[in-house]
């Protein structure tokens, strides 16, 4: 009682009457600001800001026609190899020689491309409808490489014609030379089968690695142009690798999807 008496007696005292009330600390009021600083900053980047993903995706360079796989006609031994592989060939050009219980027989190229896998070797004993060649189908030198994406199929939608791709080719060191430049062109409409993908690309291995985890979407990409790079084509460094990038290389790529206010994921 004795101290809450002098309690009592001290805050009535007149002379507390003038003292200042200290509401805060200056500290206190920093933190305030501070906080409230972020909090309208947090509001106006979610009004007016965006978010960008990205969606990656395994792919091939190719020339856009696709390939196809030259089969034997005949049963027999093969004698010789005239066309090399990596080469172009026109429509009816002389591929093999196949020799058989009949006699000689030439097995030739059934449209313009380039060899890109010559299966068959001299001394090879092929049957009828073996695959001997693989043809990439490029109708002119100068056609320029696309590149196919294979997305999976619960993805394909969210992929809008026109999003730009930045694709990391196998055959040329990104730490160096950047990724290459493009933009989405088409989007299949239906998923792709392995042996589907296989026919395409002219190798039933590549259908089975596209389609391992699921049958995926075939996403076309065109890729940029820069004619005064060696390559033929716009990297994110200002020139590129200084050779060019053949066709039927692997590359890895990153699709830029359409870019949305934090708000409308925020909000439910």
């Amino acid at each position: 009682m004795q101290f809450r008496q002098q309690a009592l007696s001290k805050l009535q005292s007149p002379e507390e009457i003038d003292l200042p009330v200290r509401f805060a600390r200056p500290q206190g009021w920093l933190v305030l600001i501070i906080t409230v600083a972020v909090l309208i900053g947090a509001s106006i980047w979610a009004v007016t800001g965006t978010v960008s993903s990205t969606l990656n995706a395994p792919g091939i360079l190719t020339h856009g026609q696709g390939s196809y796989i030259l089969q034997s006609p005949v049963a027999g031994q093969v004698t010789a190899v005239l066309a090399e592989e990596g080469k172009r060939v026109a429509a009816n050009t002389p591929v093999l020689k196949v020799r058989t219980a009949q006699g000689t027989t030439v097995v030739r190229a059934i449209a313009a491309g380039r060899l890109t896998t010559m299966v068959a070797t001299i001394g090879s004993v092929v049957t009828t409808g073996a695959d001997i060649a693989s043809v990439e189908r490029v109708a002119r030198p100068a056609d320029p490489l696309t590149a196919t994406l294979y997305v999976p199929a619960d993805s394909a939608a969210t992929v809008p014609v026109g999003a730009s791709v930045d694709l990391t080719v196998q055959s040329v060191p990104a730490q160096q030379y950047g990724v290459l430049r493009g933009r989405v062109q088409a989007v299949g409409r239906t998923a792709q089968t392995r042996q589907r993908i296989g026919a395409y690309l002219g190798s039933s291995q590549l259908g089975e690695q596209f389609s391992q985890h699921g049958q995926p979407v075939a996403v076309l990409v065109k890729l940029d142009r820069a004619p005064r790079n060696k390559s033929g084509y716009a990297w994110s460094t200002s020139d590129g690798p200084p050779f060019a990038v053949d066709s039927m290389t692997m590359a890895g790529g990153a699709v830029h999807l359409a870019e949305q206010h934090p708000i409308d994921w925020l909000l439910p």
